[in-house]
């Protein structure tokens, strides 16, 4: 605003379109987080590749531990567990370090499947990160 002839007049006015939509912050602490860890575990031993591939956002991606083909979509991340789920796995971890922000969290650590099918482990690293997404926590 200025001060003219004893008037208040705008000076400048800037008009920019509003947001869609507010982004309201979901707070989730470090032991939730680890909770959908054991939401996933839970959807692997239902041997369900549908269940274990719906904890997956709409924009995920998958980098397998046994196989060295990304899945970027519903389809082929589906595609995975239909074939990985045969081996029966469960998983157990040994380590795990939880960081959150802003409708995000991220779980990495170290852990171990073993295979129900023929007993065989496989230890490796992990990296979780979840995102809210249409009022619930996947895997992104």
């Amino acid at each position: 605003y200025v001060y003219e002839n004893g008037e208040w007049k705008i000076a400048h006015h800037h008009s920019s379109v509003m947001p869609e939509a507010v982004v309201v912050p979901e707070i989730i602490t470090d032991d939730e987080v680890r909770d959908l860890f054991s939401l996933w575990n839970d959807a692997l031993a239902s041997l369900d590749s549908d269940k274990v591939a719906s904890r997956y956002s709409k924009n995920a991606i998958l980098l397998p531990i046994v196989s060295d083909i990304p899945r970027t979509n519903y389809k082929l991340i589906k595609d995975y567990y239909d074939h990985f789920l045969k081996n029966k796995p469960q998983v157990e971890i040994f380590e795990s370090n939880v960081m959150t922000g802003v409708n995000w969290a991220q779980d990495a650590g170290i852990y171990q499947f073993t295979m129900g099918a023929d007993r065989s482990q496989i230890k490796g690293r992990y990296s979780f990160v979840y995102v809210f997404e249409g009022g619930e926590w996947k895997i992104s």
